[in-house]
């Protein structure tokens, strides 16, 4: 590469930093807050918080890097056109398409960042993500275990215990289960265990009472029991073997998916060789976005007051392929023979910042002020 290209290729490297950071912590935090809330009213701690959040990462930057990609390339060319270095550049001869050049080596870059995460990082994090989850939901039970604390382990579902002994007797049992539309149950006891089953946990009472109310007919039942169980487990989603889904899976894996996989899945085979080649077309997004941001402001007469037009021409071109992605994607994964509609956004995109640097070529040919240039006409 020549000075040129290794300095433009500095700048962008530097402003990509800085802008993947800023829109990664605001996105991680805004996501964050919603996780902390779910996870400290479970009762879990502040590591657990922390192993989840940080397990999200790879996904939440995967997302952001494209943004950052173009965010940074207009930011870079918009100072160096300010500051008169795109000038210099063009009145040594320098093309459009000639100064692109570190663009898309930029892009090139940002798009092996996100293939890595696509295909290693993000399939790892979320496997592990998922497992997480998986215990901690299979020890809900566990959260029901707390004295002198009114618990809501589901929907109509009202749990109370005074006191724990060491030997692990509940005393004064107060439980609510008003599920039913029609009922609401209350089961108080002296004493109850937590006794564990092949159908999930039971809570077995002893010397209580259960009442039931009905509402249509306003009337109230009571029975006195020496012993009762109550269906814990039925709190609690049943859950049977965790099969790991599609954004786990290898990408080979994904491209040839096999009968097994699917029937563990439960997704189709068009879903399955989508998301193995979302994971080739996304990385491409990011290219695209670098070379838009950057041929879209070539496309006017830069002035030190900005370049808020082309700015804003930009952004909506990138919205418009977002747009077009999410088109395309929901038509690629109804069918496995669509699948190439996956590429046609990152297409469009290069397709289309190469459309505005022949403009801005053909504009400077044409004797019109060069990017970076001023009109030298004088009022007679």
């Amino acid at each position: 590469m020549s000075k040129f290209d290794r300095y433009m290729l500095s700048q962008l490297m530097m402003f990509f930093g800085f802008f993947a950071l800023v829109l990664v912590s605001i996105y991680w935090v805004n996501s964050a807050v919603r996780l902390f809330d779910r996870l400290i009213s479970d009762g879990q701690s502040v590591w657990v918080f922390l192993e989840m959040t940080a397990l999200t990462l790879p996904n939440v930057i995967r997302l952001m890097l494209p943004i950052a990609a173009f965010v940074a390339a207009i930011y870079t060319t918009n100072r160096m056109a300010a500051e008169s270095e795109l000038v210099v550049m063009q009145a040594t001869g320098f093309s459009p398409f000639r100064l692109a050049r570190p663009a898309l080596i930029f892009g090139l870059i940002v798009a092996m960042l996100i293939s890595a995460l696509a295909h290693v990082l993000v399939p790892a994090s979320r496997t592990r993500l998922n497992e997480r989850n998986a215990e901690i939901a299979a020890n809900a039970s566990s959260n029901l275990l707390s004295e002198g604390v009114f618990l809501h382990p589901s929907d109509g579902i009202t749990f109370y215990i005074r006191a724990i002994s060491p030997t692990g007797e509940l005393t004064d049992i107060f439980l609510t289960d008003s599920r039913a539309p029609d009922s609401t149950s209350t089961y108080t006891a002296r004493r109850a265990f937590l006794v564990k089953s092949d159908n999930g946990p039971k809570l077995v009472m002893f010397d209580g009472m259960a009442q039931i109310f009905t509402h249509h007919t306003n009337q109230l039942s009571m029975t006195r029991f020496a012993d009762f169980t109550f269906d814990i487990g039925a709190m609690i989603a049943a859950r049977g073997p965790r099969y790991p889904s599609l954004d786990e899976r290898a990408t080979t894996a994904l491209l040839w998916p096999s009968p097994e996989l699917l029937a563990q899945t439960g997704e189709t085979r068009a879903a399955a060789i989508f998301e193995g080649n979302d994971r080739f077309a996304k990385p491409l997004l990011a290219v695209a976005a670098a070379l838009i941001g950057f041929s879209a402001m070539l496309t006017g007469n830069f002035t030190r007051f900005g370049l808020w037009r082309q700015i804003s021409f930009a952004s909506a071109l990138l919205i418009g392929l977002f747009f077009l992605t999410n088109v395309t994607d929901r038509i690629a994964v109804s069918d496995e023979h669509r699948v190439a509609f996956t590429y046609l956004p990152a297409f469009i995109g290069v397709l289309c910042s190469g459309v505005l640097l022949t403009w801005s070529s053909r504009r400077r040919r044409g004797g019109r002020p060069a990017p970076g240039g001023r009109d030298r006409t004088v009022a007679a």
